[in-house]
């Protein structure tokens, strides 16, 4: 029997002996005295301890046998399972060489098989290919020959047309070189012309004499269109006793006795050499030379501020200012980018101007003179704008007596439209009138004498 069967007995058998002695002292109880059945109860719990003793020993000489059976088992259960595994281990081994030998088997007639379909699929293609080649070019030749024919027939087409149309345009454009020679034979005249007009602005370019001459054309340009000829003069000695001759002069009013003016020093300078080394040298991208350029141009210009202060400046019968002006704003750009060179041309009382600012000097001169024109003609102002008042008060009193007359007139108007709807309400009874001539005169005299008199008439009619 196994162990576990045995522990199971004997506590069966425990519980049981116990449940026993339970019902024994119970019953001792009921039945008789206390004490004997205490002392029942008591030899049966003693009883009971003996058995639970020897019951626990049993339990625990059982519970040993069934550690032992246990490691036993689980020792035979592992040795088993080792066997098991290593014939799976062999067999899985054996199955797997099976496999793959199967495999190999199989893959060599797929290679087989495949590599005889695929010669057959080359050998097909191979055929089918040439089939094809040899339709290409029975096609290609067919579509040569039928090409070469209607190429021919193109060629000869257009060798007609093209004929035609040579002959056609080779006279038009024959006739129209012609022309063409015609208008380049004038155009070559005209360049020479035009060449010759160059040269000579070449030479005046050029010449320092004719290039002042042009500065003093284009400033007097500007004069002429800006001042009047009495705030300008030109040629003018600005100062007394000294014959230095300012090309151009501004007439400021002065406030000396005999009314002598205020002479503002206009001169044209062009320092053409160094403003042309210094353009060619910044084109070319010679920094030296563009320095070296800037600075003779800076020079220049400082040396001919320095001789029109000391020619023309002299006040009090000059500006304590003059003014240089350079005819081209290329020119005043460059003047004014050179650093420090405006400072000193102002210590020297001398201020540059282009032709766009001097332009607007001259305007605002201009507004000044208007305005000093203005007051000082403001008394001849005063009495004109009180003559205009007296006169305007006149105007009223025609204006007055004009709108009396249009009154009367428009009252006399009325007058005349009331006799003249009298008279056609006369006149719609002509036809019932009778025949005799003394008609028309009794119908006059019927007419109301004035106006009232229509007017009351024509109310009663209403």
């Amino acid at each position: 029997m196994p162990q576990s069967d045995i522990a199971l007995l004997l506590w069966v058998s425990m519980g049981a002996a116990l449940a026993a002695a339970v019902a024994a002292a119970v019953a001792a109880w009921r039945s008789g005295g206390s004490k004997k059945g205490a002392e029942r109860l008591a030899a049966l719990m003693a009883e009971q301890e003996r058995m639970a003793a020897a019951l626990r020993a049993e339990l625990a000489e059982s519970q040993r046998g069934l550690r032992g059976e246990l490691g036993e088992a689980m020792r035979g259960l592992r040795i088993e399972l080792g066997r098991h595994l290593d014939d799976l281990r062999s067999g899985l081994a054996r199955d797997a060489q099976a496999a793959r030998r199967e495999s190999a088997e199989s893959l060599g007639r797929f290679g087989t098989v495949f590599g005889e379909q695929v010669q057959r699929l080359i050998d097909m293609n191979d055929r089918r290919l040439q089939e094809v080649r040899e339709t290409v070019d029975q096609r290609l030749s067919a579509l040569q020959a039928e090409n070469a024919g209607k190429l021919d027939e193109m060629r000869r087409t257009v060798d007609e047309k093209l004929h035609a149309t040579l002959e056609q345009r080779l006279g038009e454009s024959f006739r129209q070189v012609s022309e063409r020679l015609e208008a380049v034979h004038k155009g070559l005249g005209e360049m020479q012309t035009l060449a010759s007009g160059v040269g000579d602005l070449k030479r005046v370019l050029t010449n320092v004499k004719s290039r002042g001459t042009w500065g003093e054309v284009q400033l007097a340009r500007l004069l002429e269109d800006t001042m009047t000829p009495d705030q300008y003069a030109r040629n003018v000695k600005p100062v007394p006793g000294s014959d230095a001759i300012v090309e151009f002069a501004i007439r400021l009013p002065g406030r000396a006795e005999d009314g002598a003016p205020v002479w503002l020093p206009l001169d044209a300078k062009f320092p053409k050499e160094e403003y042309e080394r210094l353009v060619e040298a910044e084109q070319a991208a010679d920094a030296d030379g563009a320095r070296a350029a800037a600075a003779a141009l800076a020079r220049a210009v400082e040396l001919q501020a320095r001789a029109i202060a000391d020619k023309y400046i002299a006040p009090p019968h000059t500006t304590d200012f003059a003014i240089m002006f350079l005819p081209t704003e290329g020119l005043y750009a460059e003047v004014l980018r050179r650093p420090g060179l405006i400072d000193k041309l102002h210590q020297l009382r001398v201020n540059v101007s282009g032709p766009a600012n001097l332009a607007a000097l001259l305007n605002s001169l201009q507004m000044g003179f208007r305005t000093l024109a203005i007051e000082r003609r403001s008394s001849e102002v005063w009495q004109v704008l009180r003559a205009v008042k007296t006169e305007f008060g006149r105007f009223g009193d025609a204006l007055a007596g004009v709108k009396r007359t249009l009154e009367t007139a428009s009252t006399k108007i009325g007058q005349t439209e009331t006799r003249t709807r009298a008279m056609l309400r006369s006149l719609k009874s002509v036809e019932a009138l009778p025949d005799d001539g003394a008609a028309p005169a009794a119908v006059l005299a019927h007419l109301p004498e004035d106006a009232s008199a229509a007017e009351d008439e024509d109310t009663r009619s209403a």
